[in-house]
């Protein structure tokens, strides 16, 4: 059975291209049939996979119905990925059509059987994009730095959690809240831990049990057009993540054994 999983916070620089990507690469890895979704203009997720951006169809042109899902989906070695570009900016005031919120969901239909995961990552805003993520998946991982602003952000989620739920999807849950830039002998990681786990809870999930601690290759990777995981496997960011997507794969999924 398909899992689909969205990857989501309206503020920016928190860490979601690098959680989506990792969770493709990752899984990947696993032996499992993945899909990654870019719905953010920046085009960023397909990039960091190692697309040639700009080439070829996208998730917009999927949207609006002018490509078959099939067609815009690319294959890379990290996975398959459905690209976006800078068109879908326009997604806000050009998507107006009756039940718009379910764009996307209406699109997976076509080839949802053929994945074990589909990862979506979002724009850092909650609008017509974030809601058609939110109305098809089946849970949602919230990335944040260890930093208040980024706590700020998370509790701005609830409200579009619970109004997608009452309205559109009313199986949608929060698989947890994943800590970015994580230094656990700093006293305001640990604070901000502490209040995450709070903020965990008024959201009925949990603070993943891996925290990503700070690296450079985070950073470098998608310049050469990689996950960290690939890029620097041995790093300490990369072994964070790969423990966050052994907890999302589940033992169905375990990582082979290197040679």
């Amino acid at each position: 059975m398909t899992q689909i999983i969205t990857v989501t916070n309206q503020k920016g620089g928190v860490g979601k291209t690098t959680t989506a990507s990792a969770l493709v690469c990752g899984l990947h890895q696993r032996g499992a049939q993945v899909l990654g979704i870019d719905l953010d203009p920046q085009g960023n997720l397909g990039f960091t996979l190692g697309l040639d951006i700009g080439s070829g169809a996208t998730v917009y042109d999927v949207l609006r119905g002018s490509c078959p899902i099939e067609r815009a989906i690319a294959s890379t070695e990290y996975g398959d990925v459905l690209p976006s570009d800078i068109m879908l900016s326009a997604a806000e005031v050009e998507f107006t059509m009756p039940r718009r919120e379910f764009m996307l969901d209406q699109q997976l239909a076509a080839v949802r059987s053929q994945y074990d995961f589909i990862i979506i990552d979002t724009p850092p805003a909650l609008n017509v994009l974030t809601v058609n993520a939110y109305v098809a998946s089946d849970g949602l991982i919230v990335p944040m730095e260890a930093e208040v602003l980024s706590l700020v952000g998370i509790t701005q989620l609830q409200e579009t959690i619970e109004t997608v739920r009452d309205s559109f999807n009313p199986h949608l849950k929060v698989l947890g809240i994943l800590l970015n830039k994580f230094n656990p002998r700093l006293t305001l990681s640990r604070e901000i831990l502490d209040l995450a786990e709070e903020v965990a809870r008024q959201l009925g999930t949990q603070v993943f049990e891996s925290k990503i601690r700070r690296g450079v290759g985070v950073a470098m990777a998608p310049a050469h057009g990689q996950s960290v995981l690939t890029f620097q496997a041995k790093s300490k960011p990369a072994q964070d993540l790969q423990a966050m997507v052994a907890q999302v794969a589940g033992p169905r999924f375990p990582l082979p054994e290197q040679k």
